[in-house]
């Protein structure tokens, strides 16, 4: 009878021990999860660094068409008032 308490107390021991490997395996789980979250994470902001930095060369691109245009649209009206003047003096001389 002096072994029962001991081998009893043997088992919980060795439950206790089959826990607590059961907690090591999925902590390291997690941690492996984890690390693959992160990872997906930084590629992530990588990702939109990389799109950020294309929004950037495209929206310099429409400020210099903007511009552009801009500057062809004057041209065509300082053309069409030095038409309209060229034909009004024609007209009145």
């Amino acid at each position: 009878m002096a072994n029962n308490p001991v081998n009893n107390r043997l088992d919980r021991i060795e439950e206790k021990l089959d826990q607590m490997s059961e907690v090591l395996i999925s902590l390291a789980r997690f941690e492996e999860k984890m690390d693959a979250y992160n990872e997906y994470r930084e590629r992530s902001w990588d990702r939109m660094n990389k799109f950020s930095e294309k929004l950037d060369v495209i929206e310099k691109k429409c400020d210099d068409n903007a511009r552009t245009v801009h500057t062809i649209n004057k041209l065509f009206w300082v053309g069409i008032v030095a038409i309209i003047t060229a034909i009004t003096a024609q007209i009145w001389m």
